[in-house]
């Protein structure tokens, strides 16, 4: 069924990333990278349906010979920046839903990259995937590698308004940013929902939370690609193990409180029922013991002492468990 999940993330050289390689490893391309002098080479991916680069709607027939080719473009984002903690690029991760067409799904993402690039003046470069060999069949995704500075004709300009500070964002008059995210990931729920309806296919998607939904369930659990990747690669990643163990504990102890409230509605106090339960296990386990006993004093011969060995152990027993 249709599921909502937009990740946005940004590329930054302080975490050891290069656009280069982003737009590369996306797209199944082989790019070198003219400031370090690395050529990353993905050539042998097979999974990429769909690629194109998106600009804002001025730039529609006119594009400028920089922005036409992927090496170019990126090869510009990353010469723009001069720091050594730059960012580089931010990329919206979008989970596409498996009940439309491949080419409703590509009209939806080149929808969405559209009004990205329009909102916010910059270029996207947009990649559609395939689900992977042995996954989720079900997984069709997208790919959103946007610029962080604006287009213009000779090149890219100022930083774009979606990578300000919030303080400038205020003086510019726009949204703090985790309002301008909840803006872009209504925008896409709603962009979606409008070709499920016209593809007169019920499922919908909703970005809100699941308590803001009204639903009582525990989110699943978010594990940050790289960990996901080395676990494809064959390896062993803790951080994902931690993250599941996690999310396996916090559903338990939803189960547990669930139930336990079930228990107060209807009166029950599940602490009384335990108790009680122990109790009634040793009661029985006591009479099991008194019928051995009787059975030993039938016995003859050296048996004999034995029924009182076993009457004093069970009193020993008794004394110590009803102590509840």
């Amino acid at each position: 069924m249709a599921i909502f999940r937009l990740d946005i993330q940004p590329l930054g050289r302080s975490a050891g990333r290069s656009a280069t390689n982003a737009a590369a490893y996306r797209a199944g391309e082989r790019i070198r990278d003219e400031r370090t002098g690395r050529t990353y080479d993905h050539t042998q991916r097979t999974d990429v349906l769909n690629k194109e680069i998106v600009l804002p709607s001025a730039f529609v027939g006119a594009e400028p010979v920089w922005s036409r080719d992927r090496s170019t473009l990126w090869n510009h984002a990353e010469a723009a920046e001069k720091r050594s903690d730059s960012r580089v690029a931010r990329e919206f991760q979008v989970a596409l839903p498996p009940e439309l067409s491949d080419q409703q799904r590509l009209e939806l993402t080149r929808a969405f990259s559209r009004e990205l690039a329009d909102r916010y003046n910059i270029a996207v470069d947009m990649t559609v995937h395939a689900p992977r060999e042995g996954g989720d069949p079900r997984a069709y995704h997208a790919h959103l590698l946007a610029t962080t500075r604006e287009v213009t004709a000779e090149g890219l300009g100022r930083k774009a308004s979606l990578e300000l500070g919030d303080k400038q964002r205020l003086q510019r008059g726009l949204l703090n940013s985790p309002e301008e995210f909840k803006v872009v990931r209504e925008r896409w729920a709603e962009l979606t929902n409008q070709v499920l309806r016209e593809a007169h296919i019920d499922a919908r998607i909703d970005h809100r939370s699941l308590a803001a939904q009204g639903i009582d369930r525990e989110p699943g659990p978010s594990i940050p690609h790289r960990f996901i990747a080395i676990e494809r690669q064959g390896g062993r990643s803790t951080v994902a193990e931690q993250i599941r163990e996690g999310y396996r504990r916090r559903v338990e102890a939803r189960t547990a409180g669930a139930r336990q409230e079930t228990h107060k509605e209807k009166g029950i106090d599940l602490e009384e029922v335990q108790r009680k339960s122990a109790l009634a296990w040793l009661r029985y386990r006591d009479r099991q013991l008194a019928s051995r006993v009787e059975e030993l004093s039938k016995d003859a011969g050296s048996a004999l002492d034995a029924p009182d060995k076993t009457a004093r152990q069970l009193e020993r027993t008794r004394d110590n468990d009803y102590s509840l």
